[in-house]
């Protein structure tokens, strides 16, 4: 009850108060806006005093640099002699420290109408230190007063010109020394005249440098107390002046057209470089050198791409592996391979900076040859070599490149896949066995031979190279049993072409009255030749045991298939005779009497001990140790061919006796 007329009440006093708030807000709003008013004023007034005070400083910097110029003027036109250089490189270190706060003050006042008017001034003052600067440093090294060459330098570093004394001393005084060494015509007509003009440029520095280095710290004699600090002589002047002039004066030194000069070119300038960082004196320096980018276009200029690819590729690598047509690869001896290995690394090749290209090449190599011994593997024998098998033939490692078929040579218009794969002899697999053989005997000496060429750029991870080696050796001797098979394959058909003749040995003694046999019948010693061929022409070029390995897998085979025509002809023999007599019995007479004429043995008696001399004397030749020398318990077949015609033997000798 009677709160609306006690919040009536309220209100009247409330609205007072916030009339007053309002009115003391406002108040103080306008004394805070003009204190900021105020402030503002004073800021700018200080920004403009600041002006002002940098303008005067660079007024009474400019005034001040003219009066000592006038003051030094005024004295050397008093004096005859002039002031001693000396004292002008100490009136050039006040005028630098005084154009030093010139300089700041006026990058200060950027922008200022009295600077402009001023700026001419600067301008001049500006020219005439740099004159003086320049003048003083070439008196100084012209007369090689050190104190003129300290004063001079650390006056460049007060005003933050060294760029300007390094770039000064690298035309006056580098610039002349260059153009007078590098002289194309000189190198060329001198057997040592690239050597002769680097140790000409090496002379330089000890000889036209030692002033400089000494001021700078650049030598060990210098000492501390009176170094100049920022400067780099070797860096900034001369090695850019020197590079400058072999590119200009000497564009022949990179040409790697003949790669022979331009390897010797190219270590001969790398071995220069060693010996210029060496007087560098410092490792710092050697950095600042290394990172320059006149050392830089120097290296580019050295086109090792295509130095690798004319030495390389051009000269061995297509030639080693790709025949006259580029379309099939020709018989590559290990010889080959290895002197290609060996160029790769040798002093006369190797260059540091193509280390990855030639350790990649010698794993292509590896890698393309593995290919090849699989490609020769499945090609077919050509039929000339069975005739050849027949017959002493001469070998030697002429007969080793692969003859490309007629079908080859001519399918220009048939498709790859359609040729047939060319064939080869039996002379150029022994070949490729046996280079294969020498070859992984080989892979372990890579190692040893690029391995001081790896650690020389520094390069330790040796396990890897040692097991991509290892990798390489592996795929080549995954091809060894398809080729060994592929050999001994062609020897037991080239022995059993002959060992067929066996059929043969009835229609020689049937009907035909011959003698008892006393000795093997010719075609044995036929079939034996191609085992003789292979260890007399080949015993210098193949190992004992390979040799070995071969004869036994090969006349496995032969007496397996020798065996079979022997019980073929054996069966034949005992049906026959067994069919005569049956027809004798039933006609009772003599008309087909197997015995001979002379009453001796019969023609199927003599048959057999045909077949059972020829396999005594198959026998005594395999195992004859002026022979082929081999077991006879290690041949397949060979145990039962023998007790075969043993039985055979024993028969014809139960009847004859």
């Amino acid at each position: 009850v009677g709160m609306d007329k006690a919040l009536n009440q309220l209100s009247v006093p409330l609205g007072q108060l916030r009339e007053e708030v309002m009115s003391l807000k406002s108040c103080v709003s306008e004394g805070i806006q003009a204190i900021d008013d105020r402030m503002t004023k004073q800021e700018d007034i200080r920004r403009k005093k600041m002006c002002v005070l940098r303008l005067i400083h660079v007024i009474q910097s400019v005034e001040k640099i003219e009066k000592i110029l006038h003051s030094q003027g005024s004295k050397e036109l008093s004096s005859l002699e002039g002031n001693s250089p000396l004292l002008t490189g100490q009136v050039l270190e006040r005028i630098a420290t005084e154009f030093n706060q010139l300089q700041f003050h006026a990058v200060q006042s950027k922008g200022m109408p009295l600077l402009d008017k001023v700026r001419p001034r600067i301008a001049g003052i500006t020219a005439m230190l740099q004159h003086s600067l320049e003048g003083l440093l070439l008196e100084g090294l012209q007369t090689s007063n050190v104190d003129i060459i300290r004063h001079c330098l650390r006056t460049y570093a007060t005003i933050d010109k060294t760029r300007d004394a390094e770039a000064l001393v690298g035309q006056v005084l580098v610039k002349p020394y260059i153009d007078e060494v590098i002289v194309e015509q000189y190198v060329q007509s001198h057997p040592n005249g690239l050597q002769s003009m680097y140790n000409r440029l090496l002379e330089f520095v000890p000889h036209h440098c030692r002033l400089l280095r000494e001021v700078t710290g650049g030598a060990i004699s210098s000492e501390k107390a009176d170094i100049v600090p920022g400067y780099d002589f070797l860096v900034n002047s001369v090695w850019p002046e020197i590079v400058h002039g072999l590119e200009e004066k000497l564009p022949s030194l990179f040409n790697p057209g003949n790669p022979d000069v331009f390897h010797e070119k190219y270590t001969t300038s790398m071995d220069f470089v060693r010996k210029f960082e060496r007087q560098c004196g410092s490792q710092a320096s050697v950095k600042r050198l290394r990172a320059h980018p006149s050392y830089h276009s120097f290296n580019n200029k050295w086109n090792l791409p295509v130095y690798f690819q004319i030495r390389l590729v051009c000269n061995f690598f297509i030639h080693a592996f790709k025949s006259k047509n580029g379309s099939s690869y020709c018989l590559l001896a290990t010889h080959m391979v290895w002197t290609s290995l060996l160029k790769c690394w040798s002093d006369q090749m190797f260059l540091p900076l193509l280390a990855h290209r030639l350790w990649k090449l010698s794993l292509q190599i590896l890698a393309r040859y593995s290919v090849f011994i699989g490609e020769v593997s499945v090609r077919p024998v050509s039929s000339e070599n069975r005739k050849e098998s027949k017959k002493s033939v001469s070998a030697g490692r002429k007969e080793s490149s692969v003859s490309l078929s007629a079908s080859e040579e001519q399918g220009n218009g048939s498709s790859p896949e359609s040729q047939p794969l060319p064939s080869i002899s039996s002379t150029q697999l022994v070949y490729v066995a046996a280079d294969l053989d020498k070859l992984q005997d080989q892979i372990p000496d890579i190692l040893e031979m690029i391995k001081p060429k790896l650690e020389m750029i520094g390069f330790k991870n040796m396990s890897c190279i040692a097991g991509a080696l290892e990798d390489s050796k592996t795929s080549l001797s995954a091809s060894v049993p398809t080729l060994n098979n592929r050999i001994i394959q062609d020897l037991s058909e080239s022995s059993f072409a002959y060992l067929k003749s066996a059929l043969e040995v009835p229609r020689l003694y049937r009907r035909t009255n011959k003698e008892v046999p006393t000795k093997a019948s010719p075609y044995v010693d036929s079939a034996l030749k191609p085992f003789y061929r292979l260890q007399d022409e080949y015993k210098g070029t193949l190992k004992q045991p390979m040799i070995h390995q071969w004869l036994e897998g090969a006349l496995s085979e032969s007496t397996q298939k020798y065996y079979e025509t022997v019980s073929d002809v054996l069966s034949s023999v005992k049906k026959m005779e067994e069919s005569l007599k049956r027809l004798k019995q039933a006609r009772r007479t003599a008309t087909s009497n197997p015995v001979g004429t002379n009453g001796g043995m019969s023609d199927d008696n003599k048959i057999r001990l045909q077949l059972a001399l020829d396999v005594e004397y198959y026998g005594e030749q395999v195992s004859y140790e002026k022979q082929m020398g081999l077991d006879t318990s290690n041949i397949k077949s060979f145990s039962a061919l023998t007790d075969l015609v043993l039985t055979a033997k024993d028969q014809a000798t139960a009847e004859q006796s």
